[in-house]
């Protein structure tokens, strides 16, 4: 059986590209007694996986080390198993990385329920809607009649974070960069109101909005954006930090913005990863389903075939160019 994987071959100094991994093409040996063998299916790609391929150690996650295949999150299909924790067709979840197959162990990769369709494993009942539902409802405390502001709105996991503040009863307002986006927010999603970021005045419109300020925000991007929300937070209100993808490629300084607010409002502010807690996916997408049966989460993916494609394709994030959750699809169901 042949193999294909992307290894990183060195450190971007700005976007990751091509040019930082070797493709390697190898033949795979027999399976061993106690692994099962996963064909996979999707690959995830997130904003994360920038920060994961720099050499600082000071994060919650060591570096990919050069030679290694990269790191990601995928789905899979079992194809081959010597391992009581595995059944051939059992569809699996995890840190697959950019790769067609790669041998598991009990307990490197989760096995789901075949209850929904698996592309829903790599956004609603994965990564994406985990990350949504804890920051919203275990991290922010979201209550019904708040405010609530969610940047990166029209992102794999801003979306999400507003259709959930929606069914539990908050006034939701995203912000974005795109008028499409912004349209996409407020005719399909349900969000009540969108800001563009490129051609909005952000501190007025959330004002206008929120006149007696924001409840509960939910940052992704930082920059302006988040320096906007801050100024218009409520007293004692709440700001929850998923990402700052901004900065990530190094492009644009992490300016600080003025912090006199947090004082003044008396805020709260809250950082959170959620490789901290994967032990509570299951309860999470248990409540994800229900709203899903509900028909009060719609999502759209932003597919490429082809794992080759994977290092151009990742910058779509960066760029704002993605409609969706941003995936590879590497191989059929």
């Amino acid at each position: 059986m042949n193999n294909t994987r992307l290894l990183l071959k060195s450190r971007p100094d700005g976007r990751l590209g091509p040019e930082h991994f070797d493709l390697r093409d190898e033949q795979l040996g027999s399976l061993t007694d106690g692994k099962a063998r996963v064909r996979v299916l999707y690959v995830s790609l997130d904003p994360a996986m920038r920060g994961w391929v720099s050499a600082s150690t000071d994060s919650y996650l060591p570096p990919v080390p050069l030679g290694d295949t990269m790191r990601s999150l995928g789905v899979g299909v079992v194809e081959e198993s010597k391992s009581d924790a595995y059944q051939v067709g059992d569809w699996v979840t995890g840190m697959t990385g950019w790769t067609k197959f790669l041998d598991v162990a009990p307990g490197d990769l989760s096995v789901v329920p075949q209850l929904a369709s698996i592309e829903d494993y790599v956004g609603i009942l994965g990564l994406p809607g985990a990350t949504a539902w804890h920051g919203l409802v275990v991290e922010g405390q979201a209550k019904a009649g708040e405010t609530l502001c969610v940047t990166g709105a029209a992102g794999s996991v801003g979306s999400l974070v507003g259709q959930i503040g929606k069914a539990l009863g908050l006034r939701v307002i995203g912000i974005a960069g795109t008028q499409e986006k912004c349209d996409w927010l407020v005719d399909e999603l349900g969000f009540d109101a969108a800001l563009n970021y490129r051609t909005d005045d952000l501190s007025k419109g959330l004002k206008e909005f929120a006149p007696n300020g924001i409840n509960l925000h939910f940052e992704n991007v930082g920059g302006e954006p988040f320096n906007a929300a801050l100024k218009n937070m409520a007293p004692f209100g709440r700001m929850i930090f998923c990402g700052f993808i901004s900065v990530y490629n190094g492009e644009a300084k992490d300016t600080p913005p003025e912090m006199t607010a947090i004082v003044r409002k008396r805020l709260t502010l809250k950082g959170y990863v959620m490789t901290d807690h994967f032990d509570t996916f299951p309860a999470i997408f248990q409540e994800l389903g229900k709203l899903m049966m509900a028909g009060k989460l719609r999502y759209r993916l932003d597919v490429t075939e082809g794992l080759e494609n994977a290092p151009s394709v990742f910058n779509k994030l960066f760029d704002g160019t993605n409609k969706g959750k941003l995936a590879i699809k590497v191989s059929d169901l």
